[in-house]
């Protein structure tokens, strides 16, 4: 890995699930260690199964490992509650997914205001920097717009206009473009390229595309529960 100062680090994780086939536990992910440097772009590629999304949901804590840990500077995510780790993540980490996960009874302006206004932030702020998100992402337009009532590329910007909307350190991206076609992706794809030097922020990319990881700083991969560089 990069010698750059990390934002994050994983030493030693371990994930298995109980197989329905077999007594026997089916281990995901197998003594797992990275760290995630400051303001760079690092894609985890893999076939599908390998543990990506399992190892992005450990490292945003959203999933807790079997053992080893996960550091934020000098914070185990292991000890927090979570309370604790659902006021980290909407501090620190945002979060854009394959399937945007908007809510859908609320518009585009609402779903990006949101995670500003469970931090507390006043609405009429909020909404201001909604805006301006949906703007920058070209979507402004459809801000009084529902879920459904988007495509799929707008739906992802929109998405990912909601993942900056606290100015996250971090974004944990899990297949963004997996859902859309090759002019969306590619529009996407810049958008999350252009955070980085727009926000100083890094970016962990998961995508089965070799295509769209050599984009990145660097590119690793899960192979048997292993990570390794590619």
């Amino acid at each position: 890995m990069s010698n750059s100062t990390p934002i994050l680090t994983a030493s030693n994780i371990r994930k298995s699930y109980q197989s329905e086939q077999s007594d026997q536990p089916l281990i995901v992910l197998d003594d797992v260690s990275l760290s995630i440097p400051i303001g760079k772009i690092i894609s985890i590629i893999g076939s599908s199964g390998s543990g990506k999304s399992t190892l992005l949901h450990i490292l945003g804590g959203l999933d807790r490992p079997d053992s080893g840990a996960v550091f934020w500077g000098d914070k185990n995510l292991a000890k927090m509650s979570s309370d604790e780790l659902a006021e980290f993540r909407n501090k620190n980490v945002g979060f854009v997914f394959q399937f945007h996960h908007l809510l859908p009874e609320f518009t585009a302006l609402e779903n990006v205001s949101m995670p500003a206004l469970i931090g507390g932030m006043e609405i009429e702020e909020a909404n201001d920097k909604a805006v301006t998100l949906l703007r920058r992402f070209g979507v402004d337009d459809r801000k009084f717009h529902r879920p459904t009532q988007l495509s799929g590329g707008e739906q992802q910007r929109v998405s990912m206009a909601r993942a900056v909307m606290n100015r996250p350190a971090l974004i944990l991206a899990d297949e963004p473009t997996g859902n859309l076609d090759d002019k969306n992706t590619d529009v996407i794809l810049d958008l999350l390229f252009e955070l980085k030097n727009a926000y100083s922020v890094s970016v962990l990319l998961i995508t089965h595309e070799e295509e769209i990881a050599n984009r990145s700083d660097e590119v690793l991969e899960i192979k048997n529960g292993k990570l390794v560089i590619h």
